[in-house]
């Protein structure tokens, strides 16, 4: 296959992770890791990114989603053409130049951008709705890094879940307006009003 590398410069977001061959011409199954997988068909070319720096350009020669396995696509590039040349891509992400993303409605975020955020709890003193550091003469107290975001299945509605990594292990904080109450992704920073008990619902007793 073919490829040339984008800018060292250009800043990249994942849509897909390769999870290996599928078919017998060198197709690619792939996790989408988008809202938006049928954009993807829209596409011309892609970029590859694993453990080499910058992402690799590739050609796109056809894309699908497979319906028979929710969250999953297939993906088949210019150049690959057999079993072994496709298996030789697992493991790797599919990007796509950073300007290029849909623009989102207000209250709404990429997954790209929450992960590695941290998270900070504001005082149960400070109203919920004020934000500033400041706020009250106290602090937010930091709570850890967004690690993942969970989903709700497909016949499932409810809100998206942060996987927050703590010293104390993995918090699940919902990202939900009244309780993800500042969202600054440019910042890498995230406030919450944690409701009462969610601490000791997700993670597990102190040791005495």
């Amino acid at each position: 296959m073919k490829h040339s590398t984008g800018s060292p410069e250009q800043q990249f977001v994942t849509v897909a992770r390769i999870l290996g061959s599928r078919g017998r011409k060198g197709e690619t199954a792939a996790e989408l890791l988008t809202d938006f997988p049928e954009r993807l068909k829209e596409r011309k070319e892609l970029f590859l990114a694993g453990n080499f720096s910058p992402p690799r350009r590739v050609l796109l020669r056809s894309f699908w989603v497979d319906r028979n396995h929710p969250g999953r696509g297939v993906l088949h590039f210019e150049g690959v053409d057999s079993i072994g040349e496709a298996e030789k891509l697992r493991g790797l992400q599919v990007q796509i130049p950073r300007e290029e993303r849909v623009l989102l409605p207000a209250g709404s975020y990429f997954v790209t951008d929450l992960i590695g955020c941290s998270v900070f709890e504001i005082p149960a003193a400070s109203p919920a709705l004020v934000s500033s550091p400041c706020s009250g003469g106290q602090v937010p107290e930091f709570v850890g890094q967004v690690r993942d975001v969970y989903f709700p299945g497909e016949s499932q509605p409810g809100t998206p879940l942060l996987a927050v990594s703590t010293a104390r292990g993995e918090l699940l904080v919902p990202l939900a307006a009244d309780i993800c109450v500042q969202v600054d992704v440019a910042a890498r920073r995230i406030e919450v009003a944690l409701p009462e008990g969610l601490r000791e619902l997700s993670l597990p007793e102190a040791p005495a």
